[in-house]
């Protein structure tokens, strides 16, 4: 007998990423990765989004934790196209006469 799980304020349609319920364009990895990446405790990521419930941070997380082979290969995707991003990008204008700067601050 096989029993299947349902998640409160979780939204998993077929080939699309798993999202909550009442604000669709928040990803299960969103919430993820300010956990893990920013290392944001659960009560963090609702001060920092206070339109979220601890109640939805948690669904999210336990989601997670249940569908790490789902939600792992879209953040890994998501982090190589920042990245890929982040190299094809010349940068801000502020931000190449900085780095000239400090560049002839070191050779003085």
């Amino acid at each position: 007998m096989s029993v299947e799980l349902t998640y409160p304020h979780i939204a998993k349609e077929p080939n699309q990423p798993a999202r909550l319920e009442r604000h669709p364009r928040t990803r299960v990895a969103m919430i993820v990765m300010d956990y893990q990446g920013r290392g944001w405790s659960a009560e963090e990521i609702v001060r920092q989004y206070p339109y979220l419930t601890l109640a939805e941070v948690h669904a999210a997380l336990g989601y997670y934790h249940d569908h790490r082979d789902e939600i792992d290969p879209e953040i890994e995707a998501e982090s190589a196209e920042v990245e890929r991003l982040r190299r094809s990008a010349p940068g801000s204008p502020l931000l190449r006469r900085l780095r000239a700067l400090k560049a002839r601050k070191r050779s003085t």
